[in-house]
């Protein structure tokens, strides 16, 4: 509700106006930029979409499958594949979770990349990725 609409309004009788039967006169409604959003806001717990795009992560699955399996080319459930986006965005975000209280502890707000190398250096990530 607007400023505008929380005044009372006093309504227009038959004593007032030169009509004779008894009526109540209202404004035109307008709207008024300001007084009210577009769209519905989302609540803070609404659940956002991935991360990382499922379109360019489905032709790296199956170039790294073929390298680990030898030319044999396998097929992927759509299941499979946004299990396995889900289990790369939680790594993912989980890395970065611990790079950032790395530059905290430098006391720094700025993420670095010796911060990154270090977080992987205490998870034990030096030899894989």
């Amino acid at each position: 509700m607007s400023p505008r609409d929380r005044s009372p309004m006093s309504p227009v009788t038959a004593d007032s106006s030169p009509i004779s039967s008894p009526h109540v006169l209202c404004p035109p409604l307008s709207h008024h930029p300001g007084d009210g959003p577009l769209y519905p806001s989302r609540a803070p717990g609404d659940v956002s979409p991935a991360s990382l795009v499922a379109c360019p992560l489905c032709p790296q699955v199956r170039e790294i499958c073929l390298m680990f399996t030898r030319g044999v080319d396998y097929y992927w459930q759509a299941t499979a594949l946004l299990a396995l986006q889900e289990a790369a965005e939680a790594f993912v975000v989980r890395l970065l979770e611990d790079a950032y209280l790395c530059s905290l502890h430098a006391r720094r707000v700025t993420l670095f990349p010796k911060d990154l190398q270090l977080a992987r250096r205490l998870r034990g990530l030096d030899d894989g990725i």
